[in-house]
């Protein structure tokens, strides 16, 4: 196969892997707006939508496997394919994140907590992914080394968020005639909201694994991988 041909279909990959992380970033904030509007066919719809991301990750797995065992790549074509391959499990985990956030709003009870801001948290990741992604698409090691120092303002955001629900829970009166029903529909809103703060975590420090690996396929350096 021709040289010409071989870098276009890794230059293809790279594009539909963009096209997959705009597809998964789409699904966490529909599940970020369907949480705040309490919207649960909004919230059907990223649960619904999550063959889409599995069909898309599968695709490109299959596309970064072909390309390893036809074309044998070597130096950084070889580091570009693995980081992809990589990225795409990444950003499938990210869209099963999406899932569990659309889960918690089909099953949240009532709104409790107003003083932890789970949008800002959600806007925070939303932006991290986008920023890896151009990284990755620009092979710019800079941005990789600073997104990995926002990841240590996140953590803190979400610690934050995280103690001032476990506080309010200790410090709150349970009247005498609450029922066990209702006791026990507060610790699931309790856990669910705990649950979305690890999740949206969680999503931030897949950003951090997607900007590790382009710092390796961009530099060679492994200094972000952990």
């Amino acid at each position: 196969m021709a040289r010409k041909s071989y870098q276009e279909q890794l230059e293809e990959l790279r594009e539909d892997v963009l096209y997959m992380s705009e597809v998964v970033n789409d699904r966490l904030r529909m599940a970020l707006n369907a949480m705040e509007k309490k919207d649960a066919e909004q919230a059907k719809q990223v649960i619904d939508g999550d063959d889409e991301v599995n069909e898309l990750y599968l695709d490109l797995e299959s596309d970064c496997v072909n390309l390893l065992a036809l074309q044998q790549p070597v130096a950084s074509d070889l580091r570009f394919i693995a980081a992809t391959f990589k990225i795409i499990t990444d950003l499938e985990r990210i869209g099963d994140l999406a899932v569990n956030l659309a889960d918690y709003t089909l099953d949240a009870n009532r709104d409790m907590f107003p003083e932890v801001d789970v949008q800002a948290i959600g806007t925070v990741v939303l932006q991290m992914i986008e920023d890896a992604m151009i990284a990755y698409e620009e092979e710019d090691p800079d941005q990789c080394f600073e997104l990995a120092d926002r990841d240590d303002g996140l953590d803190e955001q979400c610690r934050i968020a995280s103690e001032a629900v476990v506080r309010d829970l200790i410090e709150r009166e349970i009247e005498s005639d609450t029922t066990e029903q209702e006791i026990e529909r507060l610790m699931g809103d309790v856990s669910r909201l705990l649950l979305t703060i690890r999740d949206l975590e969680r999503v931030g420090d897949h950003a951090v694994n997607i900007a590790a690996r382009t710092l390796y396929m961009a530099e060679n350096d492994d200094a972000l991988i952990y």
